[in-house]
């Protein structure tokens, strides 16, 4: 980061900091501080602070962000809504009007992002590519190889890829999976909420997290009836006992779920009537999900883990800028003049990811015993890759589409934040194998999950100013 950045920034910092003070003392029993007291100061495992995040995000990070997502490359994310649930029978589609997704018409995708050189390379440098390669390889395997051994080894090819993934990806090739602009549907309250809603969490949080079932989980809905006071004390104190890779994991979805809660609370259905639907900020949906009284303590813990979900995201871009760097990455979409003017954007804002001063340490992940190590890595990708499986279970259409992006999101940020060497190891020619891809449905999902979090950021301090005047 240059010198005039660092100081805007400590600046930024600053101001923040000051802010949050003054409102700290002037509204101690408003909304605003029942919801946001512990979102301020240092973050738990971390070195870094609430206000260095916020500044940061605010103010340099998040506009330029968010023309990106407006580009054709990342408003157009391929996706199979019609996938059964895996775990358990379900049969309740939510029939609300606002759950529905309408998936894209062929002529309205560019043929750039529908042809079949579109995943990581520009119609040149593809080009380049497979004459290289037919000239060093091909025609060796064409002459040795039945067709049969070919296919086999595509397979092992896939079976690789799998193997470095947290999430379960779609099938591209499938005839279910189908384009769908996110601009023209975005994530907000559907209205969908109830039982059916609370088994995915639930499902998430009691099967996947670790958690023995002994160890009740706060504010559990299927519990909320018979419970003691007493579960938050000792799940805390369960939680703290657990190594810090199993204490991140859980504040990873933890920090996801706040995150999604805030996007239905800030575009929420406020008028609904023959001349009008008007989207927009809902203060109380807020309070019910964040505020300290309302949540027993629990919101603001939530909020806070919202932040090491955007530090975990915010390293993981910045760990994949080498890749990006590549001369053969294209943003392709089959508009030249655009796609290198949507690159050229992609890299300002990962190298100020790059730049940013105080990234999480995921040297101190897995960092013991080898054999140990590897056997928790593995535990943890496992458990991911179930909650990515999960999604397909959300009865809402339009959550499941928000759900399985975000989701695999964040899989391709911990698949990016867990491949240093071999991003190391990129090559600098075309003729050599790439040692690390991501799939155009990954890098779709990578960036746009990180705006989904950016954003939540940027609309705490929004719900900050709406719930100053609010006891």
């Amino acid at each position: 980061m240059s010198e005039t950045n660092m100081l805007v920034l400590r600046l930024s910092v600053l101001l923040t900091a000051l802010s949050m003070s003054i409102f700290l003392v002037s509204s101690s029993s408003s909304a605003a501080h029942r919801c946001f007291c512990q979102v301020t100061g240092n973050l738990d495992d971390c070195a870094c602070d609430v206000e260095t995040i916020d500044a940061f995000n605010n103010d340099q990070l998040y506009p330029k962000l968010q023309k990106l997502l407006e580009s054709d490359y990342f408003r157009f994310y391929k996706v199979n809504l019609n996938k059964p649930c895996p775990f358990w029978v379900d049969n309740s589609q939510c029939g609300l009007r606002d759950c529905a997704v309408k998936p894209c018409s062929p002529n309205e995708v560019p043929e750039g992002i529908k042809s079949s050189n579109h995943n990581k390379y520009s119609a040149d440098a593809n080009k380049q590519l497979d004459n290289c390669e037919k000239a060093e390889h091909l025609g060796a395997v064409d002459v040795s190889l039945s067709e049969q051994t070919k296919e086999a080894l595509l397979d092992w090819n896939k079976h690789d890829d799998e193997a470095e993934r947290f999430c379960v990806a779609d099938d591209e090739q499938s005839p279910d999976s189908q384009y769908v602009d996110l601009l023209l549907n975005p994530e907000r309250y559907t209205g969908y909420k109830g039982p059916e809603a609370w088994q995915i969490w639930n499902s998430i949080y009691e099967e996947n997290c670790f958690k023995p079932y002994s160890i009740k989980r706060p504010l559990n809905p299927a519990t909320l009836h018979s419970s003691t006071g007493s579960e938050a004390r000792i799940f805390y104190s369960w939680l703290e006992g657990q190594c810090v890779e199993k204490r991140a994991f859980y504040r990873l979805i933890s920090g996801l779920h706040a995150s999604i809660n805030i996007h239905l609370s800030a575009r929420y259905l406020m008028d609904d009537n023959w001349s009008q639907r008007k989207w927009a900020h809902n203060s109380s949906e807020f309070q019910q999900r964040f505020d300290s009284e309302l949540t027993s303590g629990e919101g603001p813990k939530r909020l806070r883990n919202l932040y090491f979900l955007y530090l975990i995201e915010l390293r993981a871009l910045a760990k994949a800028l080498p890749f990006f760097q590549q001369l053969s990455f294209q943003l392709y979409t089959g508009q030249p003049e655009q796609d290198q003017e949507h690159k050229d954007l992609l890299l300002e804002i990962l190298q100020l990811a790059n730049s940013f001063p105080l990234h999480f340490d995921e040297t101190s992940l897995f960092a013991g015993d080898e054999t140990e190590a590897a056997e928790l890595k593995e535990g943890i990708r496992l458990s991911f890759r179930n909650i990515s499986r999960i999604m397909d279970c959300v009865g809402c259409f339009k959550c499941r589409l928000w759900g399985k992006l975000q989701t695999q999101g964040l899989g391709t940020a911990l698949k990016v934040l867990f491949s240093e060497r071999q991003i190391e190891a990129l090559p600098t020619s075309n003729v050599q194998r790439p040692t690390f891809k991501l799939s155009r449905q990954e890098i779709v999902s990578l960036v746009n999950a990180f705006g989904r979090i950016s954003t939540s950021i940027k609309e705490i301090k929004n719900f900050r100013s709406l719930l100053e005047e609010v006891r």
